[in-house]
């Protein structure tokens, strides 16, 4: 699908990845075309998967959830064997907001957000570390955020 996404494509992208609320109109404006075709360009991106879905983000911080802990998550080599178990049950839980599979010393990177550390004490007691085959699972607190974003580095494709 790279192949087919010209300069207006990825500049589409950028645009709708920075504010995905803007008016066609806009969007249109920006990237040199009239409504009508940068409105079907759009609606081909979406058909084909590469735009998936229009959502507001939510700062975490404002709503009160202040810890973000990173979980790297060892199974035992018998829990290997029945991954799809720790991801269906990893899936249940709305505080985990990424999970990867790793290649490594450990199996699972966790992304897990909680009011505080007293809650992720809560969150790991009565949940995480009650699922089978869990090894082990070494815990860091992200004190600050340097850097975050969802935007893709598009400008990055044509080179």
């Amino acid at each position: 699908m790279l192949e087919d996404l010209d300069a207006i494509d990825r500049h589409l992208l950028q645009l709708l990845q920075q504010d995905a609320s803007r008016p066609t109109a806009e969007l249109a404006e920006s990237v040199g075309l009239s409504q009508a075709p940068c409105w079907r360009r759009i609606q081909r991106l979406k058909e084909s998967g590469i735009l998936q879905k229009q959502v507001y983000l939510v700062d975490r911080r404002k709503i009160g959830l202040n810890a973000q802990v990173y979980a790297l998550v060892k199974l035992t080599a018998h829990a290997r064997a029945n991954l799809a178990a720790f991801e269906e049950a990893i899936r249940e839980f709305p505080e985990v907001q990424d999970c990867y599979v790793l290649l490594g010393s450990v199996d699972f990177i966790l992304r897990i957000v909680t009011r505080d550390i007293e809650s992720y004490e809560q969150f790991f007691l009565k949940r995480l570390a009650l699922i089978p085959g869990i090894q082990e699972v070494n815990s860091m607190v992200a004190l600050s955020e340097i850097k975050h974003t969802l935007e893709l580095p598009i400008e990055r494709l044509a080179s």
